[in-house]
């Protein structure tokens, strides 16, 4: 399919008239082989060097194409599991959503105890938890790394769960009547250590997201989650609106000192 000329008589910006032609020409598949360098489109479509590099630019931060320096660009691979900012959410679902199969590996499910997670649910050091630790996979392949710690008193019954295929929310629904009804998460970024790596079968220039939830049944917590996912196969989206805008955190790096500073 030949590029569209673009017009100068346009109330759209040129690099913008370009950007749309090649979102038009990558849904039809055109440069699944290759995508053309800059001096190509500059020749193919008779613009300056800046309206590509623009387009390109806008491109880029979609995630629609990549480029490194000094080589070309190339479409970028889509991103297979988003999801939403600011709600409660299941990972199971989501992975089902996206039309993949989702199951794991079961690598810990036992009755201990960990004080420094106790005291981030607001129980004394000593407090036994239930601790699931697995290795989540999308399809054939890891997506995550999910350790949760839950209350024993509560969580007990799930020591019997089956957790290859089946949802933490779900099995605590069932098997102990406890929904959470919402909590607090921080999100950053982090290079995974080798062994993260390994088990997520990492690529080697592909870092991670790390996750960390506090679930609340009521207002007692109940669930201190941390899941180290695949940065090349999860996004987070976020929905905003002129008036209400949404609300962020500054928080500071994991082991910095400081308290969280809200954003202005």
């Amino acid at each position: 399919m030949p590029a569209r000329a673009l017009r100068r008589d346009d109330p759209l910006p040129l690099w913008a008239q370009l950007r749309r032609d090649l979102r038009r020409r990558l849904a039809r598949g055109e440069f699944d082989a290759e995508f053309p360098g800059e001096m190509a489109l500059r020749g193919e479509y008779g613009v300056s060097r800046n309206t590509v590099r623009e387009a390109l630019r806008t491109l880029r931060e979609e995630g629609v194409v990549t480029a490194e320096r000094g080589r070309p660009p190339r479409v970028g691979e889509p991103i297979e599991i988003q999801q939403p900012l600011g709600a409660l959410y299941s990972l199971f679902a989501s992975v089902e959503a996206a039309g993949l199969d989702q199951h794991s590996v079961v690598r810990t499910l036992d009755r201990r105890a960990d004080a420094l997670v106790a005291v981030r649910l607001g129980l004394e050091e000593s407090t036994p938890l239930v601790h699931l630790e697995r290795l989540r996979l999308a399809g054939p392949e890891p997506l995550a790394l999910d350790r949760v710690w839950l209350p024993a008193e509560l969580a007990e019954p799930l020591l019997v769960a089956d957790f290859t295929h089946t949802s933490l929310y779900g099995e605590l629904a069932r098997r102990a009547g406890l929904r959470l009804e919402g909590g607090t998460e921080q999100i950053y970024a982090a290079v995974p250590s080798a062994e993260e790596r390994r088990l997520l079968d990492c690529p080697p220039d592909t870092g991670t997201f790390v996750i960390e939830r506090l679930g609340r049944a009521g207002q007692r917590a109940v669930e201190w989650r941390q899941t180290i996912v695949r940065g090349d196969r999860f996004a987070f989206r976020a929905e905003f609106s002129a008036r209400g805008g949404y609300q962020l955190a500054v928080a500071p790096v994991p082991g910095a000192a400081g308290p969280l500073q809200p954003a202005r």
